[in-house]
């Protein structure tokens, strides 16, 4: 009786999980890396009212994407209120410049505000200025965030970002007139990756795959799973019929004595072990002997005898399908006759011993006069002998009644 596999879950499951990891690390699925730099912003400047200088330092800047990475320092410049143009957009914008002790000559760092044209065109009216650095404060909506730059085509002048409530801070002590000397140095690199856009669209493809395959494997599990289900059931079934088939053959139990077995020389074909006194066999209808409890497995799986491969069920007269199959015994023989298939007969002193036989039994009823059972039971040792010598010919063992 072929087996059928049991299906498998979390084959298609692994399978699509390994397509989209192969789908990014395809080359070019994380698309190019983007590097950035801090900037580290150090003010210093007088306190008008204590006299004491204020120093701070924090890394809050963050450089341009075409700025040269180094450092620079000056007085910081802002552009005149007069002009009223604080982003420094106009080409003739005027800085105002605080210089403490007449330096009017000294390096100077250029803040404006974002906004009102392009980061180039802002870093150019300042270079124009001589500015040796430009300071960009970020919009007020942004908190103290700070954006990336792109600013190409201005030349070696070192640009950098700075939030937004840092560059009023700045802007406001410099409208007082108070000089504020700015040092910038470079912070720390940055490298943050991010997927391109050709990359998104390969993900999704392999993502849409990934879901088609998993549904295509779903479809096929469930319905692996019904056959195999049904198939269990079909099985199922078969097996109990078969059981009620084999249960109609004669069983026979060994007895002490029994000239119709020898129990040192024979054995049962399928465990290899001699037959014992007690032993309940079974009796195909090949004439061949086994133990009950070893040739009914047997017959379950494979419906043929072990020696001969006669097939047991066509035998008994079930052809093709089994169907539903009456649950019968072997039938009861009347008092003073042998049962085909029966090799010996129990005798009325069996019945003593407590052993009760399916297959072959005396008669339910004994006379009580002493000289009448001797007959009975000569009689019976005749019919025993003409049926073993009717096996032993190959034909029908007879049944003969007084």
């Amino acid at each position: 009786m072929a087996c059928r596999r049991r299906p498998e879950a979390g084959v298609g499951a692994r399978g699509a999980l390994a397509l989209l990891a192969l789908a990014l690390n395809v080359p070019g699925a994380r698309g190019r890396a983007l590097e950035w730099y801090s900037a580290v912003v150090s003010t210093e400047y007088v306190d008008p009212h204590t006299n004491r200088t204020v120093w701070s330092v924090s890394e809050s800047g963050r450089f341009g994407d075409s700025s040269p990475k180094e450092g620079a320092q000056g007085l910081v410049g802002v552009p005149r209120a007069a002009d009223r143009d604080p982003e420094g957009c106009a080409p003739d914008t005027r800085f105002l410049v605080p210089a403490p002790g007449g330096q009017g000559d000294a390096p100077w760092v250029a803040l404006v505000a974002r906004g009102g044209c392009t980061f180039k065109d802002k870093v150019l009216v300042a270079a124009r200025r001589n500015a040796s650095a430009v300071v960009l404060y970020n919009g007020e909506g942004h908190g103290n965030l700070t954006t990336p730059m792109s600013h190409a085509g201005t030349g070696n002048i070192v640009v950098i970002m700075v939030s937004y409530p840092k560059g009023r801070e700045i802007l406001d002590l410099v409208q007082k007139g108070i000089a504020v000397k700015m040092t910038i140095g470079v912070g720390t690199r940055h490298v943050q990756e991010f997927i391109s856009g050709q990359s998104v669209v390969f993900v999704a493809i392999a993502f849409i795959t990934m879901m088609i395959i998993s549904l295509a494997w779903l479809i096929f599990y469930y319905i692996q799973r019904f056959l195999y289900t049904g198939s269990q059931f079909g099985s199922q079934s078969h097996r109990k019929e078969a059981k009620k088939i084999i249960g109609q053959l004669p069983l026979h139990t060994v007895k002490h004595g029994e000239k119709g077995i020898d129990v040192d020389a024979e054995n049962c074909a399928v465990c290899i072990e001699n037959f014992k006194v007690k032993d309940v066999i079974r009796i195909l209808p090949c004439k061949h002997i086994f133990h009950r409890i070893c040739i009914d497995p047997w017959l379950l799986d494979h419906r043929t005898c072990p020696m001969c491969k006669l097939d047991v069920i066509k035998a008994l007269g079930y052809w093709g399908e089994l169907e539903d199959v009456p649950e019968t015994s072997a039938p009861e023989p009347t008092p003073g006759s042998v049962l085909v298939a029966n090799l010996s007969i129990s005798l009325q002193d069996d019945r003593s011993e407590g052993s009760s036989l399916p297959s072959s039994s005396t008669s339910d009823s004994a006379p009580p006069c002493d000289a009448s059972f001797k007959e009975d039971a000569g009689e019976n040792t005749a019919l025993l002998e003409a049926g073993r010598s009717d096996l032993q010919r190959g034909g029908p063992i007879s049944s003969r009644t007084s």
